[in-house]
């Protein structure tokens, strides 16, 4: 039986490089070879065992690849053809899909709704931390990469991109709005873009680390504020006069951050919340205005199949964004182990790290 390398929960706290049979292609699948895949923050909650997959999983879901046998029913690819797919990846066919929840797809249940189940790849079933994966309902969720793009440049698009630009949408960005957005972390700096993108006349961008700033500020933060040096909160109302935010956008997963992204939202804004939530939130009365604010507090999780990915791509290919920036560090797969212990622990200004097969 052929084999390839993989990257397995084993418990929480371990996750380590093992041998596993290269999967079998059904009709409705493609085995895609992975030539650049990264590590997620939530890869890092399930490392930890804050967020549960089943041991033995295979982890990761940003795949970059090259097609390498297609299933008898999926048409308009070609083996050996250069694709992406996104982090999730639903069938299109369930009812939360066909009500335009595709990323809560609950497959054939009998009401057709799962929480996240759309996400698929490191979740339910093998992901992309491998020499291959098998990406289901391709003829769905396969994407074409533009001639000319390299690995990195599109590496963002299968989830950060698409999460931090779903944060922006979410928010109900108008032209002209004043956006804060709550950590610079890659999905952070995303949304800040993705702000910029929708029309946002301010975006404010906050973190704790002056280096993750500044490449806000390139993406098209106008305002940066560094939590460990001033209040965040008196400081975005002084330059609002007072009158808060358009729309805050939530990007850590923090009780911290999310009470600030309320503390500073006007009333009748929207809170757009990224963040993996890994304990129960508390809303702080005042924040909230006794429940009369006319605020809208949004969670999302980023959209997935082709379609989407597709829009992402000609984003990139139009030079309207660059996210190689956020590619700080390269890894082989042999060596993700030492990556992970990186990306963990946040070390030397790691941002996204390219995991070469």
């Amino acid at each position: 039986m052929p084999m390839m390398k993989a990257a397995v929960f084993v418990e929480p706290g371990r996750i380590e490089l093992q041998d596993k049979p290269i999967p079998d292609v059904g009709p409705n699948d493609a085995l895609v070879r992975i030539t650049t895949t990264t590590i997620c923050g939530t890869d890092v909650h399930i490392l930890k065992g804050e967020y549960p997959v089943a041991p033995g999983l295979t982890i990761g879901h940003e795949p970059v690849g090259i097609i390498e046998k297609l299933g008898s029913n999926v048409q308009g690819y070609r083996e050996g053809q250069r694709v992406i797919a996104g982090a999730i990846c639903p069938s299109f066919t369930s009812y939360a899909c066909q009500d335009g929840y595709p990323s809560q797809d609950g497959g054939c249940a009998c009401h057709g709704y799962k929480p996240m189940g759309g996400w698929r790849f490191g979740n339910s079933i093998d992901g992309t931390q491998a020499e291959y994966v098998l990406v289901p309902d391709a003829q769905a969720n396969l994407a074409p990469v533009p001639d000319g793009l390299s690995d990195e440049e599109v590496l963002m698009c299968p989830d950060i991109m698409s999460t931090g630009f779903a944060g922006a949408e979410a928010a109900n960005i108008r032209i002209g709005d004043i956006v804060a957005v709550f950590a610079q972390g890659p999905i952070g700096l995303c949304a800040t873009a993705g702000a910029k993108l929708r029309g946002a006349s301010t975006i404010i961008a906050i973190d704790g680390v002056d280096e993750r700033l500044e490449i806000a500020r390139r993406l098209g933060a106008d305002v940066t504020l560094n939590f460990r040096k001033v209040d965040v909160v008196d400081e975005i109302l002084k330059l609002t006069g007072g009158r808060g935010v358009d729309a805050s956008i939530e990007a850590l997963g923090l009780q911290s951050t999310f009470e600030n992204a309320l503390r500073v939202l006007k009333p009748g804004g929207t809170l757009s919340s990224l963040g993996v939530y890994s304990s129960d939130l508390t809303i702080p009365l005042g924040a909230f205005h006794a429940g009369l604010g006319d605020n809208r507090i949004v969670t999302s999780l980023c959209p997935g199949g082709k379609e989407r990915m597709r829009r992402l791509l000609s984003v990139v290919a139009s030079g309207r964004i660059d996210l190689k920036p956020l590619v700080t560090h390269q890894y082989g797969l042999n060596d993700i182990e030492a990556a992970y212990d990186l990306f963990a622990h946040q070390r030397d200004g790691v941002l996204k790290v390219a995991i070469k097969p």
